[in-house]
């Protein structure tokens, strides 16, 4: 009973951080609105509606098998390169497995490192609002959101090199960050 109680707070927190971060993406849209001239608003607007909507989708089809590779690496190719799609679902026979990252089931991971991804592109928005083309940017973009972010993700995350030198990151500052 405890440990179930304890398993629901942790999701219910994960998913309340999750909509937080959502929400800041209206605030850097804000954000570089104000700081923008008039004329470019609602290309600043489609850009962050872009950066969520197609980083979610990108992050599902290939980011999440990429940050968290583990088992499905065979040594040279993922054995399943597709996200979700791929994923070995902790599914078992008496309904999902709780115990995944002990504390949160992984499809709020998931919501929450694709929000994630997301940030990190819509940072690079504001430094570049009004000084790249928009085609440019959503490139740019998809491959910060679909390969660079979870790739970097998993050399801590993932259980790559940075997590067996023991380096520690504080709420993911040092992903989004750099």
């Amino acid at each position: 009973m405890e440990t179930t109680l304890t398993l629901t707070i942790n999701n219910l927190w994960m998913m309340l951080c999750t909509a937080l971060v959502f929400f800041m993406h209206l605030g850097f849209s804000f954000l570089e609105i104000g700081l923008t001239r008039q004329k470019n608003t609602i290309n600043i607007l489609f850009k962050n509606f872009f950066i969520i909507s197609a980083g979610l989708v990108l992050y599902a089809l290939i980011g999440f098998n990429l940050m968290y590779p583990a088992s499905f690496w065979n040594g040279v190719l993922p054995n399943y390169f597709v996200g979700l799609f791929g994923l070995e679902s902790p599914i078992g026979s008496e309904g999902l497995d709780l115990a995944y990252n002990e504390g949160y089931t992984y499809w709020t991971d998931f919501l929450f490192q694709g929000m994630f991804a997301a940030t990190a592109a819509t940072i690079v928005s504001g430094a570049v609002a009004e000084r790249a083309k928009l085609g440019s940017f959503f490139v740019f973009s998809i491959l910060l959101i679909g390969l660079v972010y979870p790739v970097v993700g998993s050399w801590k995350w993932g259980g790559g090199f940075l997590d067996e030198w023991g380096f520690y990151d504080f709420a993911g500052s040092t992903l989004v960050h750099s």
